[in-house]
């Protein structure tokens, strides 16, 4: 599915610049054939696990290390074993899907910062990874202070996204991670491939960076850097120390 898609991108190009159905105006695709999705709140892909119990830490510590930041920053990242089912409303049509439950888990300095729950289902039986939403609390002084960012599939004129396509990382592709309007616009870009890696968990190869954007901030931009089997491994400054297999989550 994802390959025929990007096919017709490229086909686009060549004929003048001419974009295909699902194409937006900016050249980052923003209308899936996820109507031909069996969605499982499982599996994932290569690049993009679901397998609940899996727990990813990160810090910036070697950034800290260098004397290049000025806090330390700590990410928790959990497959939960909660599903969420959300419901989807497309011409006349409506669809209940059941989506994984990842939660994040931030701190800078050892203060919480954020706490936010996502939630992803598998297109099988492509294994493409949508995104249909994510609540989000944000803290200060241990007190919740606002949920900004927050946004849910099939409410208030918010789609679902792809997070992670399958079964080929291409090269180029372009695609709406998040589409909430005025809300969440996070977009990706496949800007690398064939990597090698090294980060404090070890080293990996034939891994991939993206280049994240959003039209709600202008030249804001984050780089994200995932590996087979592994997932991700490096966002901005956070680097992947451990992972853990039949965790809970930090928090319940």
């Amino acid at each position: 599915m994802w390959q025929a898609f990007i096919a017709r991108w490229v086909l686009g190009v060549m004929l003048c610049g001419a974009s295909f159905a699902v194409a937006a105006a900016d050249g980052f695709t923003d209308d899936f054939p996820d109507d031909r999705c069996d969605f499982r709140p499982y599996g994932g892909n290569s690049f993009f696990s679901l397998r609940p119990g899996r727990q990813s830490y990160f810090s910036n510590q070697r950034c800290l290390a260098r004397g290049d930041c000025d806090e330390l920053e700590e990410l928790w990242i959990t497959v939960t074993d909660r599903t969420r089912r959300i419901e989807l409303h497309d011409d006349g049509r409506t669809r209940n899907i059941t989506t994984r439950v990842v939660q994040e888990f931030e701190t800078a300095d050892g203060e919480l910062e954020e706490i936010s729950y996502n939630f992803f289902a598998t297109c099988l039986p492509d294994r493409d990874v949508y995104y249909f939403g994510e609540r989000v609390d944000l803290y200060e002084d241990g007190q919740v202070v606002g949920h900004e960012g927050q946004w849910q599939a099939g409410s208030h004129g918010a789609e679902a996204g792809i997070i992670m396509p399958d079964p080929a990382f291409l090269l180029g592709s372009r695609y709406m991670q998040e589409i909430a309007p005025g809300v969440a616009m996070d977009r990706a870009e496949h800007v690398a491939i064939d990597l090698d890696v090294n980060v404090p968990a070890g080293s990996f190869d034939d891994c991939v960076r993206v280049r994240e954007t959003t039209p709600l901030e202008p030249g804001s931009t984050s780089i994200k850097v995932y590996c087979p089997r592994v997932g991700l491994v490096r966002d901005g400054d956070l680097e992947l120390i451990a992972i853990y297999e039949n965790a809970v989550s930090p928090v319940p």
